[in-house]
């Protein structure tokens, strides 16, 4: 990663890396976990998808010292204004990238892990035009849109733990009727696992990538 820079934006710390094509179609948009930072997901987006651009901002909100990229009330209860707040300023920081890191029209896949797959899926949600698409590992319901979103042809991969126990089965099964309301490309794994990344993550989204990206 010799290109690998850093800096801020709309309020963020992040760190890029152009890729190794001067004008790649598309790049991935990196979102960690809660107490993670920008520097958390670099080494999975180089086993997805090598050479690829890589934009990858640290979140705003700090929770017992901890970044995330918007405030809960508690496990599993968010606080839906700030989430609303947080999005729309991730929204600004893709658009404000593609000057200022002359990011132009690449399209972004999101690859989120637990709490910046909330987040990716807020953004989808909300602001669809600005992902191409996401990977969300261990996803949570963000919000209850009034109206689900059109996502027709949007490419979405929802990775689940079955023995999680931040995501329970209810949730989990909401998540995934709410992106079949709105038309996405959906995949859905289920993997025998608990709540943290394995190497079954890793070889499903790489698999995903190579359709995709």
């Amino acid at each position: 990663m010799n290109t690998l820079s850093k800096g801020e934006l709309a309020g963020h710390a992040y760190v890029y890396d152009p890729g190794e094509t001067e004008n790649p179609e598309k790049g991935l948009f990196l979102l960690h976990g809660t107490g993670g930072n920008e520097y958390d997901l670099l080494p999975l987006a180089r086993e997805l998808a090598p050479g690829a651009r890589v934009l990858s901002p640290r979140g705003q909100v700090l929770e017992n010292g901890m970044p995330r990229y918007f405030r809960r009330l508690a496990e599993g209860v968010f606080d839906e204004a700030d989430l609303a707040l947080r999005t729309e300023n991730l929204a600004t920081f893709v658009e404000d990238s593609r000057v200022v890191l002359a990011t132009g029209d690449t399209r972004w896949v999101a690859v989120g892990f637990s709490n910046g797959a909330n987040i990716a899926s807020s953004l989808l949600l909300s602001n669809p035009d600005s992902l191409y698409g996401g990977i969300l590992i261990r996803p949570m319901v963000p919000f209850e849109p009034a109206v689900a979103p059109n996502l027709q042809g949007k490419p979405v991969l929802l990775l689940f733990g079955e023995y999680d126990p931040i995501v329970p089965q209810g949730e989990r099964d909401r998540l995934i009727e709410l992106y079949r309301e709105t038309g996405a490309d959906l995949e859905v794994e289920i993997l025998s696992s608990s709540h943290g990344l394995t190497q079954a993550d890793l070889v499903l989204s790489k698999q995903w990538m190579e359709r995709y990206m």
